[in-house]
């Protein structure tokens, strides 16, 4: 293990978003940070943006070359990893520019198209589980380390059960459900990895304008992302939360499975 106080962050899809307010944080508190990004420029763009404690690193997690390549650099750049925030997903593999409504709509899960919902699943489920076990290697040679998911209250089933939840219809078979076998996976690494110096968190950001959504979100992406950058930055949370927002969280903004 590395006997090294200076922190190195990883976060994936961190070119724009909330991806990129948390990077931004990270840095600001101390990190080197790692910019995940498709695009690298777009990637490096960010970076510069942040300042010099930000990093640009090609990344398309549902791509096993591109992930083998971002943990060869990490590895040979710092030789560990203090955090890995899994923030990149995908809302549909459908016709673009469409509204958030007409996504939905079309995400039902008695219609949806079978190949759209595996696509959207290969990025938010598969791909995530992917690069985590990837990079596992370093971080199991940090001190103490922590695998931050970024999830979706939206993905909760004690919340879409409620018959008074107001966004009930907007549980689809893509995205949402993605997010519900997201939270199962990531509950049963955390279980996994409960003997070791790995914690395991998973946080919902509040309904965000971002390009998920068509921009139809109702808080500022800084404001969506006060509650996975308060994660992001605890070192004492206990291993296997699932966090969100005040409006559908319970004390200590605790999210229902």
């Amino acid at each position: 293990m590395q006997a090294n106080e200076h922190k190195v962050a990883l976060v994936s899809g961190a070119n724009t978003g909330v991806g990129f307010q948390i990077a931004k944080a990270l840095a600001n508190n101390g990190y080197t940070v790692y910019l995940g990004s498709r695009n690298l420029q777009k990637g490096e763009t960010a970076a510069a943006e942040i300042g010099s404690n930000a990093k640009a690193i090609q990344l398309d997690i549902t791509d096993s070359d591109s992930v083998n390549s971002a943990v060869t650099k990490v590895q040979s750049e710092v030789g560990f990893l203090t955090l890995l925030v899994n923030n990149a997903a995908i809302s549909h593999a459908g016709t673009s520019g469409r509204t958030m409504e007409e996504v939905l709509g079309a995400q039902r899960a008695s219609i949806v198209p079978i190949d759209e919902l595996k696509t959207v699943w290969d990025t938010n489920v598969f791909g995530t589980l992917a690069i985590t076990q990837a990079f596992l290697p370093l971080l199991q040679k940090a001190l103490a380390a922590r695998i931050v998911t970024v999830s979706s209250a939206l993905g909760s089933l004690g919340i879409n059960a409620n018959p008074e939840n107001p966004f009930r219809s907007a549980f689809d078979a893509a995205y949402g459900a993605s997010k519900t076998a997201l939270n199962g996976i990531f509950l049963s690494l955390a279980i996994d990895l409960e003997k070791t110096n790995i914690k395991v968190h998973l946080v919902s950001p509040g309904f965000t304008a971002t390009a998920l959504n068509n921009f139809q979100g109702t808080d500022t992406v800084e404001v969506g992302s006060l509650e996975p950058i308060r994660v992001a930055l605890s070192e004492d949370l206990p291993t296997g939360s699932f966090t969100g927002p005040a409006n559908f969280a319970e004390a200590d903004n605790i999210l229902p499975w």
